[in-house]
């Protein structure tokens, strides 16, 4: 965990340090197994958005692969606020990680987990995502425990390397059933005649998503069921959500164009909402001044 710019300062397992000084002991299950959970948080006008939302989501996934935790969501929130407030970026990523701790065996948690939390600055997406859409491709992954944000991105990694080399920016998982779930890093929505479609089993539920459905639920009939690849494809308007996208349009998906080819009158609807309530789908965070 080092190489970092000197400038961001980082929660370590009890201590703020500068990112470039940020180690945890090699025993660590993260380090041996990739066995611990995180979340992602962005600030938008300076401010955590929806904090609460993915301490719960975060204290979850722990709960779910056993970590017994001997922080509070209060505690947390406190300790978020206190490492935001030591770094100065126009907008924040908040990355809240907890290990598995150390290991006399190198396989069982022995009962310590770790705390990190990393602020650096949040990337500002490129504006042509929003007004033209963007290329997404599919690949058949199905997530061990999917409701847990896990720290192992290993199939995440091998699908996003493969979408970079289509010109994609997100890979969707199928499953063997041939259901479409989500991205890699995204939740996924599609009009599916005049409904608002997004899957709801063997998912990850991002707090972006659950944000939308609150936005197009008072304009337009929602339903959270399984989605095929079929209706995908045929869809009048698909897009993808996260935490650093917003809300995205997809206008191709495996190279097959959805619908006219370009984000539809929902997708931008939702898109205006969303950007109005958090600034993500326009370039509204001014840019770093220079070091020095």
């Amino acid at each position: 965990m080092t190489g970092r710019p000197s400038s961001d300062v980082y929660y370590i397992d009890g201590r703020f340090v500068p990112a470039d000084q940020a180690v945890i002991p090699v025993d660590d299950l993260a380090v041996l197994r990739g066995f611990g959970v995180f979340d992602l948080i962005r600030t938008f006008r300076g401010r955590p958005f929806l904090l609460g939302d993915h301490l719960v989501r975060l204290i979850r996934s722990a709960r779910e692969i056993g970590l017994t935790l001997p922080w509070t969501a209060e505690t947390l929130a406190d300790l978020v606020h206190q490492t935001l407030g030591r770094n100065h970026h126009a907008e924040s990523n908040i990355r809240i990680v907890i290990t598995g701790g150390s290991s006399q065996d190198f396989m069982t948690p022995m009962g310590q987990p770790r705390l990190l939390i990393l602020v650096n600055r949040a990337p500002i997406p490129p504006a042509q995502w929003y007004t033209d859409g963007v290329a997404v491709i599919t690949t058949v992954t199905e997530r061990f425990k999917p409701g847990v944000k896990s720290i192992n991105y290993v199939p995440a990694a091998l699908a996003l390397s493969r979408a970079r080399v289509a010109g994609a920016v997100e890979a969707l998982y199928v499953d063997r059933r041939g259901r479409v779930l989500e991205g890699a890093t995204s939740n996924l929505f599609a009009v599916v005649q005049g409904v608002l479609v997004t899957p709801d089993q063997d998912i990850l539920s991002g707090i972006t998503r659950q944000v939308v459905l609150d936005i197009a639920g008072a304009f337009l009939p929602v339903a959270e069921r399984s989605l095929t690849m079929t209706e995908l494809v045929r869809a009048d308007e698909v897009f993808i959500t996260g935490t650093n996208k917003g809300v995205v349009p997809v206008v191709t998906v495996d190279g097959q164009s959805i619908s006219t080819g370009r984000p539809g009158p929902v997708t931008r609807k939702i898109l205006e909402a969303m950007t109005a309530r958090t600034g993500i789908g326009a370039a509204v965070s001014p840019p770093e001044p220079p070091s020095g």
